[in-house]
């Protein structure tokens, strides 16, 4: 990626260098028009360039930049501390210690991150740089480009919300799951206290499906779904990992007492019917439990004992 970005740098500048040779070369109209392509390609390629004067402490942005930031052109006077204070504050840190490295090694680098607009807007920026140096090798001048990567990031996030969490409720998939098992089960280890798998599965949702059809069965699983969510600890996770079975993790507890405290208000969410398009569906459900490490210390060992409880509490309401 750094490499790809250097050769688009390189290829403006020499892009640039060209547009010059030409202005040499022909007549004015010919110059304007050179300017104008060199223009347009950064528009169009929604690339904007900076460079920064350490000694002077003078910051310039081509015009394109300032559109990034959500200014018109020429709006304000670029600073570093203005460009500071746009970084989101969760990025600001990270962003400054890499700049401040790319510095230090007099090398270049190549980060993406959050800018905040004026108006609240938030958008993401990808910023590549390098330093210049003078004869006796001190750095007079950091320069790079930078080009808005919202669109790109979205995409990212959208496909990793596909492969992580169940399309129709919204929670977390049983890839996910399981990742996060394993962190509630390092941290149960160091922090000496229990994690409560919690393996809930619909006693009626197959009728649902036959007597009112799958598109009325998707709207019931999305209200379960949302009322679970909201039925969890802010420490606690729950997953779809199934049609309709549910797991949910339960962390931090240290007693019998608080495991019976949060299993009851997950068993109430199912207490009373599930109103979809002003009908009831009662579906009620079957809860089986297993705790680390108590029950076992293994993963898949966990899952299976909450299965197999489960499944009897299931085979009793049968």
């Amino acid at each position: 990626m750094l490499f790809n970005s250097l050769l688009l740098t390189v290829g403006f500048i020499c892009g640039a260098a060209l547009a010059v040779g030409w202005m040499r070369r022909y007549g004015k109209k010919t110059q304007t028009e050179a300017l104008e392509r060199y223009r347009r390609s950064h528009v169009f390629s929604n690339l904007g360039t900076w460079d920064w004067t350490l000694k002077s402490g003078c910051l310039h942005w081509s015009d394109e930049v300032y559109g990034m930031f959500g200014l018109k052109p020429q709006e304000i006077t670029p600073s570093y501390e203005y460009f500071c204070n746009a970084v989101h504050v969760e990025d600001r840190q990270r962003v400054q210690e890499a700049e401040d490295a790319c510095l230090q090694r007099k090398g270049s680098h190549d980060i993406e991150f959050r800018v905040v607009w004026p108006d609240g807007t938030i958008r993401w920026l990808r910023e590549t740089g390098d330093v210049q140096v003078d004869d006796n090798g001190k750095v007079k001048k950091f320069t790079g480009t930078i080009r808005d990567v919202t669109a790109n990031r979205r995409e990212v996030d959208r496909i990793r919300q596909l492969a992580h969490y169940d399309v129709l409720t919204g929670l977390p998939n049983r890839t996910l799951f399981k990742s996060r098992l394993e962190e509630a089960i390092g941290r149960a280890m160091r922090h000496k206290t229990m994690v409560v798998l919690v393996y809930m599965d619909l006693n009626k949702f197959k009728p649902v499906n036959d007597n009112y059809g799958h598109g009325v069965g998707d709207k019931v699983l999305s209200a379960i779904g949302e009322k679970l969510a909201l039925s969890i600890r802010s420490v606690d996770m729950v997953a779809r990992v199934g049609g309709d079975e549910f797991i949910a993790i339960l962390e931090d507890l240290k007693s019998e007492d608080e495991v019976k405290v949060v299993v009851e208000k997950l068993r109430a969410v199912f207490a009373k019917p599930f109103d979809v398009d002003g009908r009831q569906h009662d579906v009620g459900i079957s809860i089986g439990v297993s705790r680390f490490p108590e029950d076992s210390t293994d993963i898949d060992e966990l899952i299976r004992i909450a299965d197999q409880a489960m499944y009897q509490v299931k085979k009793s309401v049968d």
